[in-house]
C-alpha cells in the first residue's frame, strides 16, 4: 500500500492518474467517452448518476462513507429491467474480483497464525501440480498472492466462456507453459487466487469460505456478504446485463455477493487495520493491496480507499460490454472529483 505522507505528494498521484485516465481514453476509448470525461461536473452526485443511465448503463449503485459522518446512498436505473423495478442502494450485486481481498486477508490470519507459510511452494501445498504447472516447485504462495507467479490466466484462454460455470476452472491451465518464471515478472491471474483457495481449505480441512465468514465478515458485522448466489434470494440480487444481449446473468454463480456497504464497511476496515493486529498488518501489508475492481458477465465493481479525503467510495454497474469498463472508470473518476471539490 502506498503510504502518501503530505499533500504535495498526493497531488502528484493525482496527476499521473489523470495522464494514465486521459492516455488511455485517447487510444481506446470511443470518442463519445472522452467527450464525455471533459463534460463539465454535475453539482452533486446524485446527478452523476443520471449522467450514467444516460452514457447508456441500466443501473448504478454507488456508496460513499467519509470517516466521521454518515454514509451517503444513490443509486440510477433499473435493478430489473425486464420488470422495471428501480435500482436500490440495498441490492445484493456481484463483486467479482473484489473478493481477492477477502482472501488475501484469510490468507494472512492464517499465516500469521502458523498454519500457512506464505513462503512455501505450491508444490508443498499440492504436489499433485507437480509437472501440471510450470515451476510449481519454485512458486511461492506470496508469489501467487501478487500475481508473480508465472501461471497462466484460465480466464484468458481460448476455451474459457464468461457465461458457464466450470466444475474445475483450473483444467484449463494444465499442462500449459508459464508466462513468465517465478518473480521474474507481474501478470494478473486468476489461477493465483483460484490455488489459494484451495490451500487454505485443504489446510483447514474445511471450506475457506466458512472462514472467512467466521473470522472476518462475521466479527466485523458484515452480514451482507455471500460467497455464492446459492445463498441469497436472486430477487435481492441486482439484474447484469451484456450490452447487446437482453439476458440477465444473475442465475450465474460467479463467486461473491453483496451489498455496496458491506463492501464499503469492509474496505474501511482493511485500510484501517481494525481486523488485524500488528503482526498481521505488517504481512498483509507486504502481500497485497487494499483496492480491487471487479468484473463478471454483467457486473462491473469499484471499490477504493481515499485517504487524502478519509473516504472509501464503492461503485457498482450492471453493465458490461462495449468500452463499458473504460466508462465505468471515468463515471468513478468523475464522483471522485465531486467529492474532491466539495472539500
Amino acid at each position: 500500500m502506498i503510504q502518501l505522507k503530505n499533500k504535495k505528494a498526493l497531488t502528484l498521484l493525482r496527476i499521473a492518474a489523470l495522464i494514465v485516465t486521459l492516455t488511455s481514453i485517447y487510444i481506446f476509448a470511443p470518442w463519445q467517452f472522452a467527450l464525455y470525461y471533459f463534460h463539465p461536473l454535475p453539482a452533486n452526485v446524485q446527478t452523476q448518476t443520471q449522467e450514467a443511465i444516460e452514457q447508456g448503463v441500466d443501473g448504478i449503485i454507488v456508496y460513499i462513507h467519509k470517516q466521521g459522518q454518515q454514509p451517503e446512498y444513490f443509486a440510477n436505473g433499473w435493478h430489473n429491467r425486464e420488470h422495471k423495478i428501480p435500482a436500490y442502494p440495498s441490492a445484493l450485486f456481484k463483486i467479482g474480483s473484489i473478493r481477492k481481498l477477502y482472501d488475501a486477508a484469510a490468507l494472512t490470519k492464517l499465516s500469521a497464525a502458523g498454519r500457512i507459510d506464505v513462503d512455501k511452494t505450491l508444490a508443498d501445498y499440492l504436489p499433485s501440480l507437480i509437472g501440471r504447472i510450470e515451476n510449481a516447485d519454485k512458486i511461492t504462495l506470496r508469489m501467487m498472492v501478487k500475481h508473480k507467479s508465472g501461471i497462466p490466466n484460465y480466464t484468458d484462454t481460448d476455451n474459457f466462456d464468461w457465461s458457464i460455470t466450470y466444475p474445475d476452472p483450473l483444467a484449463l491451465v494444465l499442462d500449459k507453459p508459464a508466462d513468465f518464471s517465478p518473480d521474474a515478472d507481474y501478470g494478473y491471474s486468476n489461477t493465483n487466487y483460484l490455488l489459494l483457495r484451495k490451500i487454505m481449505s485443504n489446510v483447514l480441512g474445511y471450506d475457506h469460505n466458512q472462514y472467512i465468514k467466521d473470522e472476518i465478515l462475521t466479527p466485523q458485522g458484515l452480514t451482507h456478504t455471500f460467497s455464492s448466489v446459492h445463498e441469497i434470494n436472486l430477487v435481492d440480487l441486482m439484474s447484469g446485463y451484456y450490452v447487446g444481449y437482453e439476458n440477465d446473468f444473475k442465475a450465474l454463480d460467479q463467486g461473491y455477493v453483496a451489498t455496496a456497504q458491506d463492501v464499503g464497511d469492509f474496505i474501511f476496515a482493511l485500510n484501517k487495520g481494525t481486523f488485524f493486529d500488528e503482526q498481521e498488518q505488517a504481512l498483509y501489508a507486504s502481500l497485497y493491496k487494499y483496492e480491487h475492481t471487479g468484473w463478471v458477465l454483467g457486473y462491473s465493481s469499484i471499490a477504493r480507499y481515499y485517504k487524502d479525503i478519509d473516504t472509501v467510495v464503492v461503485q457498482f454497474i450492471n453493465t458490461n460490454g462495449d468500452d463499458t469498463v473504460m466508462l465505468t472508470e471515468i463515471i468513478y473518476n468523475r464522483i471522485i472529483d465531486i467529492l474532491t471539490a466539495q472539500q
